[in-house]
């Protein structure tokens, strides 16, 4: 039977929280090899991950921040440095002057397609030690159930 004390969920949310930071730490040094590999050096891990995430869509800035595509304070930064290395188109809006959107090059497509590789290689490396696609959607359930808690729980 589950030991349900206060003491024991504390301990084990913490664990998770630390476990999440090593895993997408981790994640990112497999994306930091493999461009280190292709031979890349103005872009880091976090930039092709933008590249990846953002696909074949064309988002704003604001975007890539509300869809959980960028987690930090910079992303206009990396936005800026990408498009100054030819990783991003950029243009304005139709619509609206004042924003601006952005959309992968040939250049940043070629990231987005190396990334796109790597999860599928990986994808398939997990089913050889035991992972499935239940047990990480199970998983990813219980991710946005302790996201949301700690967005309504602390919402400020």
């Amino acid at each position: 039977m589950a030991d349900n004390s206060p003491e024991q969920i504390k301990d084990e949310y913490m664990n998770a929280i630390r476990l999440i930071e090593r895993l997408h730490r981790q994640f990112l040094e497999v994306i930091k090899g493999e461009i280190d590999r292709m031979g890349i050096r103005d872009i880091n891990n976090i930039q092709a991950l933008i590249l990846y995430n953002i696909g074949t869509d064309e988002l704003t800035v604001g975007e890539l921040t509300h869809r959980g595509y960028y987690l930090g304070s910079n992303v206009s930064y990396n936005v800026r440095k990408m498009v100054e290395n030819g990783y991003l188109i950029q243009e304005r809006s139709a619509h609206d002057r004042r924003s601006i959107r952005v959309s992968l090059s040939d250049k940043g497509k070629e990231v987005r397609d190396r990334v796109n590789e790597i999860l599928e290689a990986q994808g398939n490396k997990l089913t050889d030690i035991g992972i499935n696609s239940e047990q990480l959607q199970y998983t990813g359930a219980v991710l946005n159930r302790l996201e949301r808690f700690l967005l309504h729980t602390y919402s400020y």
